[in-house]
């Protein structure tokens, strides 16, 4: 085809790239008053378009597929992302398809383009939207009245939403992004917040959001939640360097619950952390959070109640991509009036992905704790029902877990998990050991939709004896 004419095609590559401005022209035989001559000007400036060596074009000369695909390619790498409509995209991935080989053979890679234009489809109009949805269909629990429920069910058996959940960001500009969550039945907005670009490569997020769970990024924990994780209302601010990243927060929660007429009524969170690199087997981390609550006013003038601060060190070592270490030295602060305690836990984790052993994933964690050591979030390892509670320390002095994963296809997967906490106090016939396990198979019947059926059960829940419990749960969960 005419080049003239293949620069149709190319155009439309670049005709939603930014900053749009005035461009002249450098081929000389290219008339001004040509139809086209705005638009190879454009490209030219951008680098897609070259010419030839004594300043021409040669418009009226045929183009080869490969002249044709090394311009795609140039083109591809100035599309401004946010800007494209969805016949761009559709444009955009008929070439990349017909021109194919030659761009293999240019060595542009295509699965790299591919990823491109998905990045490109998912924010057509500026918008992204995701979520997920769970439904749990509970048999067999108690039914917590001739004996425990530790599930939360009504009566033996229960359906029930259990999680629903849809993702909206506005790509405002370059530098600032708009997101939100409904979740709940009630599509209540759960999470909104602003994420800006600032010079110095630092990142903020302001408003309310899960910004910061520094125990899963530095991965602590496998099972149902951190410790010391929160809800944010606030500014986060994110600054990497060379060997790792440095993070700081101010919160203020919206809402405090509060429990009777001595409790706090509103607090500041204030975190900071660290996490160096030192190279691909060696990284440490450095966390601490202050929760200073405000003076209650209405009972108690001039008393800072219940201020909690806690700070931790963890480190991992990676012997293979598929085997690790990791430990972490946890020490709280708990002050209530004018009584502070200091509890402290140890955690140490063996790690060990199913590319090592081939037939199973295996995870070990060990934790101990002082008297009164407390976690922030209910329930961390509460998968399934109520097992252990926030107050871990008056309860067991430590803690082990396991977990297994088996993958036998794309499809097909089982899994394993068993906990015990042995308890501080063993009184006959009052409290002893808590044990939970539980054996379950997943099916995904597609990349986004699962189904997953889990037999589950506890005994001697928060060590009292006789509190068991079991339950079979089927969990069908979709993300999109």
């Amino acid at each position: 085809m005419k080049k003239i004419l293949a620069l149709v095609a190319v155009v439309a590559l670049v005709a939603f790239a930014a900053p749009a401005f005035a461009n002249v022209n450098p081929f000389m035989d290219v008339p001004m008053n040509h139809w086209a001559y705005d638009a190879i000007g454009q490209l030219a400036a951008r680098g897609v378009l070259s010419g030839y060596p004594d300043g021409t074009y040669k418009g009226n000369q045929p183009m080869t597929r490969y002249e044709a695909a090394s311009a795609i390619a140039r083109a591809l790498a100035v599309v401004d992302m946010t800007k494209a409509s969805k016949q761009d995209v559709e444009m955009l991935k008929r070439l990349v398809v017909e021109f194919k080989d030659e761009l293999d053979a240019l060595g542009v890679k295509v699965d790299q383009i591919d990823s491109r234009l998905a990045v490109i489809e998912e924010r057509l109009g500026g918008w992204k939207l995701w979520g997920e949805f769970r439904y749990d269909a509970w048999f067999g629990a108690g039914d917590d009245v001739t004996e425990p429920n530790l599930y939360g069910t009504t009566g033996s058996n229960r359906f029930n939403v259990s999680r629903y959940r849809i993702w909206m960001r506005k790509f405002i500009d370059d530098k600032v992004t708009f997101t939100a969550r409904l979740g709940s039945v009630g599509a209540v907005f759960e999470r909104y917040f602003l994420t800006v670009k600032f010079p110095w490569d630092i990142t903020a997020h302001i408003g309310k959001g899960d910004w910061y769970d520094w125990e899963d990024e530095d991965g602590l924990y496998i099972d149902n939640d951190a410790m010391f994780a929160n809800l944010s209302t606030g500014f986060y601010f994110n600054k990497p360097f060379a060997m790792g990243n440095f993070v700081f927060f101010v919160n203020r929660p919206d809402e405090i619950n509060i429990v009777g007429p001595t409790s706090p009524i509103e607090r500041y969170d204030i975190g900071a952390r660290v996490k160096l690199n030192f190279n691909e087997q060696l990284w440490l981390s450095l966390n601490g959070i202050l929760r200073k609550y405000d003076s209650n006013v209405l009972f108690a003038p001039a008393i800072d109640q219940e201020d909690e601060h806690i700070y931790w060190g963890a480190l991992g070592i990676n012997f293979t991509p598929a085997i690790a270490l990791k430990a972490a030295y946890y020490a709280q602060e708990i002050q209530t009036g004018p009584t502070t305690e200091s509890p402290n836990s140890f955690q140490a984790i063996i790690d060990i992905k199913q590319d090592a052993l081939k037939f199973t994933s295996f995870w070990a964690e060990y934790r101990s704790f002082d008297n009164n050591f407390t976690a922030w979030n209910a329930e961390p390892w509460n998968m399934y029902g109520d097992v252990t509670g926030m107050n871990l320390g008056a309860d067991y002095d430590s803690v082990m877990f396991f977990y297994l994963k088996q993958k036998w296809t794309d499809q097909w997967s089982t899994f394993q998990r068993y906990f015990i906490g042995n308890a501080r106090n063993e009184i006959p016939g009052v409290t002893d050991n808590t044990t939970n396990w539980t054996f379950g198979v997943k099916y995904n019947y597609t990349p986004g939709l699962s189904f997953e059926l889990a037999y589950d059960k506890i005994e001697n829940s928060h060590t009292l004896v006789n509190d068991d419990d079991s339950v079979i749960r089927f969990r069908t969960h979709i993300a999109f």
